[in-house]
């Protein structure tokens, strides 16, 4: 197996990396049209690269669940060889995820149009399901000043979260929580919450720490010098980024010091995946396979499962296959993932893991209760939170548990930092809490519970902030049976309509009947549809009166499969009986769906 040595791999963060660590959205370069590849086919640009404007030096393939490659490494390895020889590089079978997949290896040097010569032959074997580029990610926050102040996120009546009410019900006490971020560095507002995590960074130039994968998820710091992670990218001091995520969700609370965590009954595991300039999906994928009690190859089973991950962290493009499988198969064992939308003031359609099915994917909000102005926004976003927004003063981000070296480890010291990394493991921290309040209820019903007892947005989002702002008194109440609400009535249509290819819109009716008075603001819209390109596809909520409500857009770089999620629409204005469509095109050609099932509930 050929490894790239650590000075030679161009390690380059997902657009330019401020040293507020937001990343700045990118266009993506045009579409590759590799030579080898049958019948001259393109391959997109985003499928060749890890972050834009830098071809990938790894892939990740899924193959189907009846090819060798799919059990066997030899097979794989076999299978990358040769498709490596047909496109003229070496490709190498670098190690099997936890979810089944293939890592395979490119190594540097490669242009855009090689990596999408070997991408395009393994699009041409039916047996495999995809392969994507193994991509890069950063952390979603920005970090500020150090000033201590009161924690306005936990209790202000503006836009606070509501969370001081909550603890009288639950804490978290037997919730596990991984954090899958920059690992953590030791603090003794922490330590008593901190168990057992990994460190996932199989590359030595990311991991700093001079070892690959291994038991210990210590920070150890992520700094670099101008220009070391892209062009133009300036010098940057370690951010500590785990470590305040940490804090929000369970930093020790009533021990005479520092800050209280949303749910400081739980337990935190650091799971390591970002270094410096980022982490790789790959072992991002990995990390959420362990988490979640799922077998990893080469890594001890997970003593800590964690019923709620945190993954304040993302990249540009579509939701992968590669990724979108490890949150399925997280989710099917138990564990609820949170995720942050970005901080592109984007779609976050545009923009992964916040634009994957089956997560909580959180926008920020201010301490006025609007949207933060760098938070994405749009209709994949499920729930709002505090994430602060210091350029009105320092004071108004989030505060938390950090430490005070430039870039190793020094003293331990808190500061504000500002992003939807701070407004995510506010949302986690509440799942801990809900968890806690009712072990029994799956993540789906965690979701609805958050979505249900949240309040409207005290401030203004154009372009969707989900369901409102997240309240943990009201949520936990509900979970517990003193209070709130789990979900309102729900009215379903399971008849399944086929969808033309590049042809006209399908229609699939619901008659509500039983409501008084108009339909609420957030209405959850839930779309099963099987596609095999949702780029394709367009769906629109239609109400009563003809009033059309866009739910998705159609994108020619969503190259994944199928649309299975949740909508929130601002449906106030519509009176709520009457019948309601759900209104689904397929605007491309060459790919066929079928619209399952879609429901309302109110």
């Amino acid at each position: 197996m050929r490894t790239s040595p650590a000075l030679g791999r161009k390690l380059i963060s997902v657009a330019a990396v401020s040293a507020a660590l937001f990343t700045a959205a990118t266009t993506a370069s045009s579409a590759a049209t590799p030579a080898g590849s049958p019948g001259g086919a393109a391959v997109p640009a985003a499928q060749t690269e890890a972050a834009p404007g830098t071809p990938a030096e790894r892939l990740i393939v899924g193959y189907r669940s009846g090819a060798e490659e799919a059990k066997s490494n030899k097979a794989a390895e076999a299978d990358a060889a040769a498709k490596g020889e047909k496109a003229g590089e070496d490709v190498d079978f670098e190690r099997r995820l936890g979810t089944g997949a293939a890592l395979v290896d490119l190594g540097s040097g490669l242009t855009g149009a090689d990596v999408a010569d070997v991408v395009a032959q393994y699009r041409s074997d039916p047996q495999v399901a995809y392969v994507v580029p193994d991509r890069l990610n950063t952390a979603k926050a920005g970090p500020d000043d150090t000033e201590y102040a009161k924690q306005w996120d936990l209790f202000e009546a503006t836009a606070g979260m509501n969370v001081p009410a909550a603890w009288n019900t639950a804490t978290g006490t037997g919730v596990t929580v991984a954090v899958i971020d920059t690992g953590y560095v030791a603090h003794s507002d922490l330590a008593a919450n901190i168990v057992g995590g990994y460190d996932f960074i199989a590359d030595t130039a990311v991991s700093v720490d001079g070892d690959g994968r291994d038991g210990n998820p210590a920070d150890p710091g992520d700094h670099y010098a101008a220009g070391e992670c892209g062009s133009g990218v300036p010098a940057s001091n370690s951010s500590w980024h785990g470590t305040h995520v940490a804090g929000t969700i369970a930093a020790v609370t009533n021990n005479g010091k520092g800050v209280a965590g949303v749910a400081h009954g739980a337990k935190i595991s650091p799971v390591r995946v970002l270094g410096k300039c980022g982490g790789y999906d790959s072992d991002i994928i990995d990390a959420i396979t362990w988490a979640s009690g799922g077998t990893v190859s080469g890594v001890p089973a997970n003593t800590n499962v964690a019923k709620v991950v945190n993954m304040s962290l993302g990249g540009d493009g579509a939701c992968t296959s590669a990724t979108q499988s490890a949150i399925n198969a997280a989710v099917s064992r138990g564990t609820t993932v949170a995720v942050a939308a970005g901080n592109e003031n984007d779609n976050v359609a545009n923009h992964s893991p916040g634009n994957c099915n089956n997560v909580i994917s959180v926008a920020a909000t201010n301490r006025t209760g609007a949207k933060a102005s760098y938070s994405n926004y749009g209709s994949l976003v499920d729930i709002s939170a505090p994430g602060g927004q210091t350029g009105t003063g320092t004071a108004n981000g989030i505060l938390s548990t950090l430490n005070s070296g430039t870039k190793t480890p020094s003293a331990e010291s808190y500061a504000y930092y500002q992003g939807t990394s701070m407004a995510t493991p506010h949302i986690a921290g509440l799942v801990a809490l809900v968890k806690s309040a009712n072990s029994t209820l799956t993540p789906a019903q965690i979701e609805t519970a958050i979505k249900s007892n949240a309040r409207a947005l005290p401030g203004a989002c154009s372009g969707g902030c989900g369901a409102g702002l997240a309240d943990a008194a009201r949520t936990v109440q509900a979970v517990s049976g003193s209070g709130g609400s789990t979900g309102g009535t729900t009215f379903t249509n399971t008849t399944a309509f086929g969808i033309p290819d590049n042809g006209s819109a399908v229609e699939s009716p619901i008659s509500v009947t039983g409501r008084t008075g108009n339909a609420p603001a957030a209405l959850q819209v839930g779309v099963d549809i099987t596609h095999t390109y949702r780029g394709d596809l367009v769906v629109d909520l239609v109400a009563p009166d003809g009033t059309a409500y866009r739910l998705k857009a159609s994108s020619g770089s969503d190259s994944a499969d199928n649309v299975v999620a949740t909508y929130s629409v601002n449906t106030s204005g519509e009176v709520a009986n009457g019948t309601w469509k759900l209104r689904v095109q397929d605007v491309a050609a060459q790919d066929t769906g079928r619209l399952n099932s879609w429901k309302l509930t109110f």
